[in-house]
């Protein structure tokens, strides 16, 4: 069994807290330096490990999860922050001895036919930082971390403070699986999540807002350490002119629905055929009718996560109201919600909204769920490309050319046809965002890359005449070899 990870305690001057990380991080550094590149056995051991300390503490996370929310649905927690990250280590696993193998390139012609040869060999980058967030604590530490091993790295993860339970399972766990200098948890505020973006790693992982980011790049500069942001944005729904509505209502609701829609990849806004906004409100609302038979005290109903995000989210909605939208409440039984008891939100449909609108404006990370309409696809394509590059795109609909027009002329993070999140979920797809929707990517093959160095190797032929031949003194020899390079690169 390892040693303890340490706790650190983060209650000291902000020198003394940089001290500190800086120690814990010169530690793994020194350990990862003295026990040289892990072998796939080392690889895999340290991944069973992950598994079976997450699986052993599924009961405590998914208590913390619901106490950090006030509610959490246990079912739906189960799913997101268990058994998804032990889907991602079991792919890994499975994949990990393929990945390992260098890859076999071609040396630049005559060489490889004099014996040259050329490989990219994938190497551990080192120290791996990972700043995860408060909507899915554990899934969202852990599943870069699935990646950060399999590529041979050690890692230091620093969780949100906003859910301070599931923080400290988080650290429950790694402390069961590792040794300090193998994977550690640090704890603590913003200050100490400022001092943490300021250490030099080997790459750094934040995964939150994008007004962070910024300060997390800026941070990260200092020592050029090359990061990868997962940073979300108003992800939109194209629904198609002749999409089943009832269908796509129940996609979207889940989706929408899912942890009170505190997810970077919930559906943000809907675009929907003008004639057919009203029968799709109407299977919205029975969505939610179908799948909740009351909020209030219902388990698979979610908590906006504390008061302040309610208030956010309670303001965008009286700014929608106050600006001509028509607020319509789905909300099955009538029941009253106050945040003095509950901070629970009813799914709520904004019709009408416009782009002076802050709903419209801010990535939403609540169950409010903004409707438009459209006349022309063309019209929705521009409307896309007009905003911010989203971290995911979705359309439904029965028309293949119609969802080939909207997914090849629009970019975004990632794109689920016919469904909303289900991208995510795929452990053989690349998971990340573009522009100020974030930058890199993991999961499965692109996690093992992201946090690996492709180093490439190149073995000279035995006979090296070229090798001479390149040197001076230069001669017409070296003059024609030149010449027949340049001719031959025409078109």
């Amino acid at each position: 069994m390892a040693e303890p990870a340490a706790q650190i305690p983060f209650d000291s001057t902000p020198s003394l807290v940089t001290r500190r990380l800086e120690e814990l991080l010169g530690r793994t550094r020194k350990a990862a330096e003295s026990a040289g590149t892990p072998d796939l056995h080392v690889r895999l051991e340290r991944l069973d490990r992950l598994a079976t300390a997450i699986a052993d503490h599924e009961q405590e996370a998914v208590d913390a999860l619901a106490a950090d929310f006030g509610h959490r649905s246990r079912d739906a927690s189960r799913y997101t922050d268990v058994a998804a990250v032990l889907e991602g280590i079991q792919f890994a696993r499975k994949n990990l001895r393929r990945w390992m193998k260098p890859e076999r390139r071609s040396p630049q012609f005559p060489l490889g036919l004099l014996g040259a040869t050329a490989r990219v060999e994938f190497q551990p980058l080192g120290v791996v930082g990972i700043v995860s967030p408060w909507n899915f604590p554990l899934y969202l530490a852990f599943s870069p971390l699935v990646g950060v091993l399999a590529a041979g790295n050690r890692a230091m993860l620093k969780p949100s403070e906003i859910a301070p339970r599931s923080a400290d399972v988080i650290a429950k766990i790694v402390r069961s699986a590792f040794d300090e200098t193998v994977v550690s948890v640090v704890t603590g505020g913003p200050e100490v999540g400022e001092a943490f973006c300021h250490l030099p790693f080997d790459h750094l992982v934040f995964t939150g807002g994008g007004a962070i980011a910024k300060h997390v790049m800026r941070a990260a500069a200092e020592h050029l350490v090359p990061v990868t942001l997962e940073l979300g944005g108003k992800c939109p729904v194209v629904i198609g002119r002749d999409a089943n509505l009832a269908e796509a209502a129940g996609k979207i609701m889940a989706g929408k629905c899912l942890n009170a829609g505190q997810i970077c990849l919930a559906p943000d806004y809907v675009f929907v055929p003008e004639a057919r906004r009203g029968e799709l409100v109407v299977e919205l609302r029975r969505a939610v009718e179908g799948m909740f038979d009351g909020l209030r005290e219902n388990p698979d109903y979610t908590s906006v996560v504390n008061a302040r995000h309610y208030e956010r989210l309670s303001a965008l909605r009286e700014d929608a109201r106050k600006r001509g939208a028509e607020i319509v409440e789905v909300n099955p039984k009538n029941e009253r919600f106050s945040p003095a008891d509950t901070h629970k939100m009813p799914p709520t449909l904004v019709l009408g909204a416009t782009d002076e609108m802050r709903i419209m404006q801010e990535e939403i990370f609540g169950p409010l769920l903004p409707i438009q309409t459209y006349r022309n696809i063309d019209d929705v394509i521009q409307y896309v490309n007009a905003h911010d590059r989203p971290l995911a795109l979705y359309y439904l609909g029965p028309d293949e050319r119609e969802s080939q027009a909207v997914v090849s002329r629009t970019t975004s993070g990632g794109v689920t046809v016919n469904d909303v999140l289900m991208h995510i979920a795929q452990e053989d797809l690349p998971f990340g965002g573009v522009g100020p929707s974030g930058m890199g990517a993991y999961h499965g093959r692109e996690g093992f890359r992201t946090f690996s160095h492709a180093k490439a190797i190149y073995r000279q032929a035995k006979v090296d005449f070229l090798g001479k031949l390149l040197r001076p003194p230069y001669g017409d020899r070296y003059r024609k070899l030149v010449r027949m390079m340049i001719d031959r690169a025409r078109p």
